[in-house]
C-alpha cells in the first residue's frame, strides 16, 4: 500500500466518524442505533462516492445523500449549516456541498408539497364529513324535537319563545303562532313557589346550568296542567349564555292521583275533616320557628252521650251524627280562621293559630257547644247531643305539642267530671297533679319488680294498758322522679288500673313476714298486724286462697292478723264478696271496718258483717279541736259509735289521735285502742322493735 493511499483511507475514516457525531446530535438522536449507523454509513458511502476517478466529481451520489437525509426526517436547517460546513473543511471536493445541499433542499420542497396536499386533502375530507355530520344531527335533532313525547321549547336568554314542539303545543292547548313570540313570564301560576323564578332568574344570567320543578300552568281553555320542567342553559364557544330549552313532562294525572292519596291519607273518611296526623302536622308546623311571644290555642270537644245514641240506634245512626256535627263545627269555626279535626270516635279538637289571648280560645268553646245546642234530625230522628270542651290557651314556647295535646285532654275531663256540657279552661296547677297522677300509673307495673315500694308500721295503743297492742301496715312507694309517695297518692290509680292486685298481694306477704318475725324474737308481746283491704282486692274470688297460702309460707298465726276493709266494699247481705270475708274469719283471721262513719252503706248490714273491730274514722277525732257547741255535739257522735260498736260486741279504735286530751277521752268514754300522731307516726321496723323492747307506747 503506497503512503497516498493509506493517507486517503485515513481521512475517509476520519471524515466518516466526524459525519456520525454531526448525525448523532440532530435526529439521530431519536433513532434506533442500528438505523443511524446504516444511516451514516450510507450517506457517508455516496459522499465518497461522489468523488471517485482521479477527482471526477458526480453530483448525483451528494444529492442522493441529501435526500436520504430529508427522507430520514432530517431536516432541521442548522443541521444542513453544520453539515456543509463539515463537507467543506473535509479533503472532499468543494463542489460536494453545494450537491448535498441542492439534493436536500429539493427532497424537503417535494416532501413539503406532500405534506400540504395531504393536509389539504384531510381538510376537505373533515369539511365534507362535518357538513354531512351536521345535517344529519339537524335531521336527528328536527325528528327527535318534534316527535319527542315529552314537550319541548327554546327560548333566548332574554325569555322569548322561539321554537316549540308539537307535543308542547298539546300540553297547552295551543297552536305554534300562539306560543312563539310570548315570554316565558307570561307562563306564571298562583301556586308558582318561589324557588321556580328565582332559579329561573340565576339560570338565565348564567349562574347555574339547570333546575327542575313540578309546576302547573294554565292552558288556553282556562284549564290547569301539571308538569314536571326541566330547562337547561345552552352557552356558545365562548361560554356566554345564549339559549334556553324546557323539556315539560305532563303529570297531571299523577298529580290529581297523589293530591287523592294525600287527602286521604290526612282527612277523614267519614266527615272530611282533617285527621289526627293532619292535625299534629299543623300543630307541630307552629312550634318550628315561632315568633317572639307567639301564642296558640286548642279546644278539644268531646261529644256528650254519643254513646247511648251509637248503642241504642246503631253504628250507621251513630257514623251519620258524627257526620252532621263535624259540619257544624265546620261551618262555625272555619270562617273564623280556625282548623277543626276529627281525632277518633268522638273527639274533635280546634286549632287557633296566633291566638289572641284566652278570651278567643273560650270564645271559640263556645261556639262549639252553641253550634251543637240544637238537636240534629236523622232519619227522622232528632238527636240530641252536647260535648264538653276543654280550653289550652299557651305560649308557643312555654308548651309542646305533645304535652298540650295532653293538658287539653285532661281539661276536657275536667270539664266532664264537672258537669259535662260546658267548658273548661286549663289550670296549670290541676294539670300538674293530673300529670303526676299519669307519671305514677305509668311507672307502677315496674316499680313491684325494681323494689321501689316499703312498708311503714303506724302504732295502735290500747287505751286502758298503754302498750303497744298492734300496727297497721302503710305500703309506702319510692318513686325515682317524685320522691317518696304515700298511699293516697297512688292507691286509687293502682285499683282504677288493676294493680292493687299483685300490690296488694305484695303488702300481705310482707306484713306477714315481719309479724312472724317479730313474733319469733318477742312472742307474746310482738303486736297484731293490720293490713288494708281494697274494695277490688275484696271482691276477687282468689283472695281467700292467697291469704290461706301467704299465711302458711311465712308461718303467721292467723289470730294475729287482722283485715282492714271499707264500708263500699260490701253492698250487702246479698254480696258475693261477704261469703269470701266469712272464709277469712273462719281461717282464723279477724275483719275490722276501717273509716267506719264517713260511708252511707245500712248499718243493719253491720249484723250480717263477720267483722270483730270498727275503725272510727280519723276526721271525726282530728276536727274536735275548737271549743263549743258544735264540738260538744262532735263528742256525742264519738260516744253514741263507740255505744253501738260495743252494743254490736265489736271493739272499737279511733284513728286521728293526736293529743293528749283526745286520748283521754276517748279512754272515759271506753274506746278500746287508738292511733295517730300522738302514739307515733308510721314509722320502720326497726322503730317498731324498740317499742317492742320498750314500756308504753304512751
Amino acid at each position: 500500500m503506497t503512503t497516498a493511499r493509506a493517507a486517503d483511507e485515513r481521512a475517509v475514516a476520519a471524515f466518516a466518524e466526524d459525519w456520525a457525531r454531526l448525525l448523532r446530535g440532530g435526529q439521530g438522536a431519536a433513532m434506533h442505533p442500528v438505523a443511524l449507523r446504516r444511516l451514516v454509513k450510507r450517506t457517508s458511502a455516496l459522499l465518497h462516492q461522489a468523488q471517485q476517478h482521479e477527482g471526477a466529481f458526480d453530483t448525483a451520489p451528494a444529492a442522493e445523500a441529501g435526500a436520504l437525509l430529508v427522507d430520514h426526517h432530517f431536516t432541521d436547517p442548522d443541521l444542513l449549516a453544520r453539515a456543509i460546513q463539515l463537507l467543506q473543511t473535509s479533503e472532499l471536493s468543494p463542489a460536494l456541498s453545494g450537491a448535498f445541499a441542492a439534493g436536500w433542499a429539493a427532497a424537503l420542497r417535494e416532501r413539503t408539497l406532500r405534506e400540504q396536499e395531504a393536509i389539504r386533502l384531510a381538510a376537505d375530507t373533515a369539511r365534507r364529513d362535518a357538513e354531512r355530520a351536521l345535517r344529519e344531527s339537524e335531521a336527528r335533532f328536527r325528528a327527535l324535537f318534534e316527535s319527542a313525547a315529552i314537550g319541548i321549547g327554546i327560548g333566548d336568554v332574554e325569555g322569548n319563545i322561539l321554537a316549540v314542539n308539537k307535543a308542547l303545543q298539546e300540553i297547552f292547548g295551543a297552536r305554534p303562532e300562539d306560543m312563539r313570540g310570548r315570554r316565558v313570564n307570561d307562563l306564571v301560576h298562583p301556586e308558582d313557589t318561589p324557588g321556580v323564578w328565582e332559579a329561573y332568574e340565576e339560570l338565565v344570567s348564567g349562574k347555574r346550568e339547570h333546575f327542575q320543578f313540578d309546576k302547573p300552568y294554565y292552558r288556553a281553555d282556562g284549564e290547569v296542567v301539571w308538569t314536571h320542567l326541566t330547562v337547561s342553559l345552552i352557552r356558545d364557544d365562548e361560554g356566554t349564555p345564549v339559549y334556553q330549552v324546557a323539556m315539560l313532562e305532563d303529570i297531571t294525572d299523577r298529580y290529581r292521583l297523589q293530591e287523592r292519596l294525600r287527602h286521604q291519607a290526612t282527612h277523614d273518611p267519614l266527615t272530611g275533616l282533617p285527621n289526627r296526623s293532619a292535625f299534629f302536622e299543623r300543630l307541630e308546623a307552629l312550634f318550628e320557628s315561632p315568633e317572639p311571644g307567639a301564642r296558640f290555642g286548642l279546644c278539644y270537644v268531646d261529644l256528650d252521650g254519643f254513646k247511648v245514641v251509637n248503642d241504642s240506634l246503631g253504628h250507621e245512626m251513630g257514623d251519620q251524627l258524627l257526620a252532621a256535627v263535624a259540619l257544624r263545627l265546620e261551618t262555625a269555626l272555619r270562617p273564623l280562621g280556625h282548623l277543626v279535626a276529627r281525632l277518633g270516635g268522638d273527639e274533635f279538637v280546634v286549632l287557633l293559630e296566633d291566638c289572641r289571648g284566652e278570651q278567643e280560645a273560650v270564645a271559640a268553646a263556645k261556639t262549639v257547644l252553641a253550634a251543637l245546642a240544637k238537636p240534629v234530625p236523622i232519619d227522622g230522628h232528632r238527636l240530641a247531643v252536647g260535648a264538653s270542651v276543654g280550653v289550652l290557651e299557651r305560649p308557643v314556647a312555654a308548651t309542646t305539642p305533645l304535652a298540650a295535646v295532653r293538658a287539653a285532654d285532661l281539661t276536657l275531663y275536667r270539664a266532664k267530671e264537672e258537669g259535662r256540657g260546658r267548658w273548661t279552661l286549663f289550670d296549670p296547677q290541676r294539670n300538674a297533679r293530673a300529670v303526676s297522677r299519669y307519671a305514677v300509673s305509668v311507672r307502677m307495673p315496674v316499680a313491684l319488680d325494681r323494689g321501689e315500694f316499703f312498708i311503714d308500721y303506724q302504732p295502735l295503743c290500747d287505751l286502758a294498758s298503754g302498750r303497744l297492742a298492734a300496727v297497721e301496715a302503710l305500703v309506702r312507694w319510692r318513686h325515682p322522679q317524685l320522691g317518696v309517695l304515700g298511699p293516697d297518692e297512688f292507691i286509687g290509680t293502682a285499683e282504677e288500673t288493676g294493680l292493687i292486685m299483685p300490690l296488694g298481694r305484695w303488702v300481705l306477704e310482707q306484713a306477714c313476714g315481719q309479724a312472724a318475725d317479730w313474733v319469733a324474737r318477742f312472742g307474746d308481746r310482738a303486736p297484731q298486724v293490720n293490713v288494708n283491704l281494697a274494695v277490688r282486692q275484696v271482691r276477687n274470688a282468689g283472695l281467700v286462697g292467697d291469704i290461706d297460702r301467704i299465711l302458711r309460707s311465712t308461718g303467721l298465726d292467723p289470730a294475729r292478723l287482722q283485715l282492714e276493709i271499707t264500708e263500699s266494699a260490701v253492698v250487702g247481705p246479698e254480696d258475693e264478696s261477704l261469703r269470701s270475708l266469712h272464709s277469712l274469719v273462719d281461717l282464723g283471721v279477724s275483719l275490722a271496718v276501717d273509716d267506719f262513719g264517713t260511708g252511707w252503706s245500712n248499718l243493719a248490714y253491720l249484723r250480717d258483717l263477720p267483722v270483730s273491730c270498727l275503725k272510727i274514722a280519723g276526721s271525726f277525732v282530728s276536727d274536735l279541736k275548737e271549743s263549743g257547741k258544735e264540738q260538744v255535739l262532735g263528742w256525742r257522735i264519738v260516744g253514741g259509735l263507740v255505744s253501738l260498736a260495743h252494743t254490736l260486741g265489736l271493739t272499737v279504735t279511733a284513728e286521728g289521735v293526736e293529743n293528749a286530751d283526745h286520748a283521754r277521752r276517748l279512754r272515759e268514754m271506753g274506746c278500746d285502742r287508738a292511733q295517730g300522731w300522738y302514739f307515733g307516726r308510721p314509722a320502720r321496723p326497726e322503730e317498731i322493735v324498740r317499742r317492742i323492747i320498750g314500756t308504753d307506747v304512751r
